[in-house]
């Protein structure tokens, strides 16, 4: 369909829009007809809802036909309109491209008129042009005859003065002709211009030749200084020095520090009594006066900027350490540790006043070696490591976590003199080493006159105030050490920590921890029933049990803080030395002795169980009539655990990990022999296997409660520990169970004895039959049908006779545990 609308933009032209059947119109109407969903049923029934309104059909039939014709005639009329529009707009298309090439055409006649214009302008400014180059040109002209004018004046006044050594008009002239000089460099090849330059450079070598022809008179190397202290024209000199080559400055300089300290080089020569170690202090004292008398007399003198204050100490320190150096290799059998600490004392002592005087500025000219100086430290002790050298070696964790950032060393003088005496440290080392042997071999007799430290259960047991020595003193030497020298020296000294890190732990640690004894013969039934407090078993006393856990939590004590030594000496020592400290076997000498201390608590408490266990296998377990309490012997287990593990506890209290340790070592030591006994106990008939499983019971809750254990607080276990309780004591329970079961049918007691307790070894079996009390004929026929009624083993099993199955999972147990309770409360 298509509508024609006439264009509002006022061209006069029809617009005709397509519209598809359905599509609704361009502007907006109500009418029906117009509807893109129009539905002729519908619009019937619109139109005659009701039977009554087909009376009228035929006058909507003509309405409808009117509308039919007003729409034909509205067709008709614009199509009639649209005749024209085709050449309208060809007319239009062919004005607007005339319009278009008039438009260019103006465009071009622009263009033209601004190049013409351009010219014109180029023109007009071509002799302005002219004129400034012109003016440009005369200017430099000018400008340049009058530097050279200025040159030709000054060099002939240069030359004048030179020879009338009026040296502080020279040092301002100077300075003035060779800026003018550096305007002509591009004119050296016209003569008149080299000629002058070749003038200023004779005078400058006829001035440093005369300044220091000067200063060779006023300061002669032989002999006295000049009488009456520096002139004005040594102070003119020096300025008019600093314009010319600095090789003449560094001459200057040279020579009177030379002439100044020739003295001092007298004084102390290597044959007078002086030069020695002893009078150190001298050297020092004589290099400050030195500098006062320089300050008063020739302060003045040289200008500011040359430091010669600085250069005269500095000079006197590699002096100073070239003389001990050579003294101290002469006589090297006369130094000891006391005279050697004195005179690197006095040093470092020296070269920290330097470090407060001075800026340290002139180390790194030419004219100045600049010293060694340490690398870079992390060390946290450095901020007062005199004053601190009695503290022991705390790292609170936060430090060691903190990323660390080198610092720069405070003194750039250090070392300076000093270092002559890292050659001769070896002393200080045989003497740290002698010193530290009699430092052990004193804790070995305290400790043997004093005797173990006092139990202090309130603090968690008591270290062994020795070991807080020993690294106190360690600290100390390596601090000492770590100033006089970061190279192989510090190496050295961490082998002698090394040594005695290590006698320590066997000497004090190891040596002294209590020996095992034996207890010769088991209880009977009737010495157990009498027995009271354990007074019948060999066990260690309360004294020994808590020496053993101080020697166990100073074990550890010395475990953390060698591994903090470790770290603080590769920070003192030189980054390529860093590798070669290494104190991991000390570290685990000193774990050794931890492990050693566990299992001496271990085997005490095991050795004190014994005999009970041995009175329960000993028992005529077939003649039991009745279930009753826990048997004797559980009580009497119960009684050594009460006794000893609350020690243990209160004084590993500040070391929780190595109680935890000492509790999962106990139990699995505690329960195979517990169950090797149970294997011993036999015939057993059914109230004896009930009363067993009830004795086993009771065990079983108090191992679970051994952590803690007659302690007011109640913690609960480690997982690791009760997972391993549970799983033994559950095994010992099944045997029990399995034994209590009837051997009849036989088929269901193997069938019910691989199920609860999943081995399938032969020997535990057997072990089974015995506790039962069968005959050996039915353990035969057993035994067979055992075999058979084995479960196929796994591909790739090699060892079928000793293969033991996984263990029960979590919900088995704890299955089998809920009906174990339920026996015993039925049994009771």
């Amino acid at each position: 369909m298509w509508v024609w609308v006439l264009d509002r933009r006022g061209s006069g032209l029809w617009i005709a829009l397509g519209l598809g059947p359905g599509v609704p119109w361009v502007f907006p109407s109500q009418d029906p007809l117009d509807r893109a969903d129009f539905n002729a049923v519908e619009y019937i029934n619109t139109l005659f809802p009701t039977e009554q309104s087909l009376a009228n059909i035929d006058e909507v039939v003509n309405k409808i036909r009117l509308k039919i014709r007003r729409l034909d005639d509205n067709i008709r009329t614009v199509v009639r309109g649209q005749t024209n529009v085709g050449q309208d707009g060809r007319q239009a298309l062919e004005e607007a491209q005339k319009a278009i090439q008039q438009l260019f055409g103006k465009i071009k006649d622009i263009k033209d008129k601004a190049e013409k214009s351009e010219q014109m302008v180029k023109e007009i400014t071509r002799d302005i042009k002219q004129l400034d180059h012109a003016k440009r040109h005369l200017t430099t002209s000018i400008t340049t005859l009058n530097h050279l004018h200025m040159l030709a004046g000054g060099v002939d006044s240069l030359e004048a003065m030179t020879r009338r050594r009026q040296y502080g008009e020279v040092a301002n002239l100077l300075q003035g002709v060779v800026n003018v000089l550096e305007h002509f460099n591009k004119y050296m090849g016209i003569p008149q211009i080299r000629q002058l330059s070749e003038r200023v450079k004779a005078a400058q070598n006829e001035l440093g030749q005369q300044i220091l022809a000067d200063f060779e008179e006023a300061f002669p190397s032989q002999g006295t200084k000049r009488p009456g202290g520096p002139s004005n024209v040594l102070r003119d000199a020096c300025l008019v020095a600093n314009v010319l080559d600095p090789r003449i400055k560094q001459e200057i300089i040279k020579k009177f520090i030379k002439q100044h300290l020739s003295e001092y080089l007298v004084l102390f020569q290597e044959n007078q009594d002086v030069a020695w170690l002893d009078k150190i202090d001298r050297r020092y004292a004589w290099i400050k006066r030195q500098l006062v008398d320089y300050e008063e007399k020739y302060g003045r003198m040289f200008p500011p900027e040359w430091c010669m204050t600085e250069r005269i100490a500095v000079e006197f320190c590699h002096v100073t350490r070239t003389e001990l150096a050579k003294i101290m290799r002469t006589r090297a059998k006369e130094i000891e540790v006391k005279l050697l600490l004195f005179a690197i004392q006095r040093t470092t002592n020296f070269e920290g006043l330097l470090a407060k005087r001075f800026s340290g500025c002139t180390l790194a000219d030419g004219t100045v070696k600049k010293p060694e100086v340490p690398p870079p430290s992390t060390n946290p002790f450095l901020e007062d490591e005199t004053g601190t050298e009695t503290d022991e070696i705390v790292i609170e964790k936060s430090d060691t976590d903190r990323p660390k950032k080198p610092k720069v060393p405070d003194n750039p003088f250090h070392g300076i003199v000093s270092k002559c005496f890292e050659p001769h440290l070896y002393v200080y080392i045989e003497s740290q080493d002698k010193n530290l042997g009699e430092l052990i071999d004193r804790f070995v007799a305290d400790f043997k006159a004093q005797g173990p430290p006092k139990p202090n259960v309130d603090e968690g047991g008591a270290v062994l105030p020795s070991c807080a020595d020993l690294f106190v003193y360690y600290k100390k030497c390596m601090v000492q050490c770590s100033q006089l020298s970061t190279g192989e020296p510090m190496i050295a000294l961490t082998t002698i920590f090394q040594k005695y890190l290590r006698e320590y732990a066997w000497k004090i640690l190891s040596g002294n921890l209590p020996k095992t004894t034996s207890s010769s013969g088991g209880l009977t039934i009737t010495s157990l029933l009498k027995e009271k407090e354990g007074s019948e078993v060999a066990k260690f006393t309360f004294e020994e049990l808590c020496l053993i856990c101080s020697i166990l939590s100073t074990a550890e004590y010395c475990l953390a803080t060698t591994q903090q030594l470790e770290e603080k000496l590769k920070e003192k020592v030189d980054a390529s030395l860093m590798e070669r400290i290494n104190l991991t076997g000390e570290m685990d000498t000193f774990s050794i002795v931890i492990s050693n201390s566990i299992q001496l608590l271990v085997q005490d408490l095991d050795a004190a169980c014994d005999p009970a266990l041995t009175a329960m296998s000993k028992m005529q377990w077939q003649n039991v009539e009745h279930v009753g309490d826990q048997s004797p012997y559980v009580t009497s287990v119960i009684l050594h655990i009460k006794q000893n593990v609350p020690i243990i506890r209160d004084n590993l209290a500040s070391t929780r990990k190595y109680f935890t340790q000492f509790c999962i070592k106990f139990a699995n030591s505690f329960i195979p022999k517990f169950i090797n006994h149970l294997f011993k106990c036999k015939p057993i008939s059914m109230v004896g296997a009930e009363q067993l499983l009830l004795d086993t019971h009771s065990l079983k809750m108090v191992l679970l409660d051994l952590p803690s254990i007659g302690s007011q607080v109640v913690r609960k276990a480690p997982a690791s520990y009760t997972k391993i309780v549970v799983k033994g004591m559950t095994r010992a329970e099944m045997i029990l169970k399995v034994v209590m079961a009837p051997h009849e049918p036989p088929v269901v007691f193997v069938d019910n004895y691989i199920k609860l307790l999943a081995d399938c070894s032969t020997d535990t079996f057997q072990k089974i039959l015995d506790m039962k009390g069968l005959k050996r004929s039915e353990q035969s026929s057993m035994l067979e049908l055992f075999r058979q009624r084995l479960p196929a083993p796994p591909s790739g099993a090699e060892n079928t006779s000793s293969l033991s199955l996984s263990a029960p999972t979590p919900e088995q147990e704890s299955s089998r545990i809920r009906k174990l309770e339920k026996l015993i409360k039925k049994r009771l």
